[in-house]
């Protein structure tokens, strides 16, 4: 979501005459889009705001704004931090960034406004300036409803607001016929996307687009993935075989505590629904490690959850307190050292589940979408499966953007590497 709303600041910035430069010291504006997810991603933003001070020191007139979440949680708080800082826009402001950039320049005065957050984001119409050419994300609703104990997201990007359905299937038309073959739908929750049509709904008529070569969306809350979403998934032409669905936890004491108001049951239920639909579909998923109160006996139940689940891949965190989170508050805060011991061990057997997925797809043929060259080697080319498998292969007559088949080789953790089939 950080890059699909980047693509549109940028996209209002070449409104008014400015371009992207990958030269940092020569710019006239530098523009952070913030995230606030977790502890470590303030830091890193802290750390990029004091670390870009000298810039301005060297250019006075640079034009130096912050935008996104940590915006919209700190304000004001950051200018007392970081007095070089120009302007600072909330989440529900992003649609005045053009505005305020130009009354800056004119003014020169510094800027802060953190309201609306709730608010829908007049930006939708402006072309964004994306930064690939094969892969595109398109939003389809901003703000969450869920509330879950542990996140900042509501708080700072407001209640569910969904864009209209034609928005969005133009938006798509438009990007495919600029030449993009993959589109992403994004959302906090699609799956309660309520803009007229329900999402699985939503989701056949993207299907339909011409030119449309495969589509994805994420994320999904479990509590709202309905069968009516696990049909249009069976029988689309396009939507991929992958569905990330966040358990964040395999134990439902901490679940509960977690306020996620669904169980480890309806959970390993849904499961079964969506593979016996879908059967050669790739699932991945979300984990909290270290959420306040949780027990060795929690901790093990949520192992033996993995053990029985089977996922494909799983993103593993540590819990970390955002202020303005009820769980910041809760008692039995888990020991710093016992958090980093029992992520160790859920990697561990998380790594080991990956790699024995994957087994199975050894000397297959995958249709693989070339994304292009490898950052590490310009000979080796890199593209994924509909599963969102990685695929490596030796680069030779393809090109970004073409659909090839690849006979996988060699098996590893996180990717695949193989040779193409002609």
């Amino acid at each position: 979501m950080n890059v699909a709303e980047s693509e549109r600041m940028a996209g209002q910035l070449q409104k008014i005459g400015y371009t992207l430069t990958e030269n940092i010291e020569t710019a006239d504006l530098i523009l952070i889009n913030t995230c606030c997810v977790r502890a470590t991603a303030e830091d890193k933003i802290y750390g990029k705001i004091g670390e870009i001070k000298k810039y301005k020191l060297q250019n006075p007139a640079l034009i130096i704004g912050v935008a996104g979440c940590l915006a919209q949680k700190d304000g004001e708080n950051l200018l007392k931090h970081a007095p070089h800082i120009d302007f600072i826009l909330g989440t529900g402001r992003r649609g005045e960034l053009a505005s305020v950039v130009e009354n800056f320049e004119s003014k020169r005065r510094q800027f802060v406004d953190t309201s609306n957050v709730s608010g829908l984001i007049d930006d939708e119409n402006i072309l964004p300036i994306r930064a690939g050419s094969v892969s595109a994300f398109v939003p389809i609703m901003y703000g969450c409803n869920n509330f879950c104990n542990y996140c900042i997201v509501p708080y700072v990007r407001g209640r569910e607001r969904s864009r209209l359905p034609e928005e969005i299937i133009s938006e798509v038309k438009e990007t495919v016929k600029s030449g993009f073959k993959e589109i992403t739908l994004l959302g906090q929750n699609v799956n309660s996307y309520n803009g007229g049509k329900t999402f699985p709904e939503l989701l056949r008529e993207v299907d339909k687009i011409d030119g449309l070569q495969r589509l994805r969306f994420m994320t999904s809350h479990p509590k709202d993935l309905s069968d009516d979403l696990i049909s249009a998934m069976a029988s689309g032409k396009n939507i991929c075989e992958h569905i990330h669905l966040p358990v964040q936890y395999g134990s439902n004491k901490i679940l509960q505590k977690m306020n996620r108001v669904y169980t480890v049951e309806k959970y390993l239920e849904l499961v079964k629904k969506i593979r016996a639909a879908i059967p050669n579909i790739s699932l991945t998923t979300d984990l909290i490690v270290g959420f306040p109160g949780e027990t060795e006996e929690d901790f093990q139940a949520t192992l033996k959850f993995l053990e029985e689940v089977q996922f494909d891949m799983a993103f593993t965190f540590i819990y970390s307190k955002r202020t303005g989170t009820p769980a910041a508050n809760f008692e039995n805060q888990v020991d710093e050292k016992l958090k980093h011991s029992r992520l160790d061990a859920l990697m561990k057997l998380q790594n080991k589940i990956s790699l024995e997925k994957n087994l199975p797809y050894a000397d297959k043929v995958v249709e693989v979408l070339v994304e292009g060259a490898s950052k590490t080697d310009k000979n080796i080319f890199t593209g994924r499966t509909r599963q969102n498998k990685l695929v490596l292969f030796p680069h030779e007559k393809e090109n970004v953007g073409d659909i090839v088949n690849v006979k996988i080789n060699q098996i590893q953790t996180w990717l695949f590497k193989g040779s193409v089939v002609v």
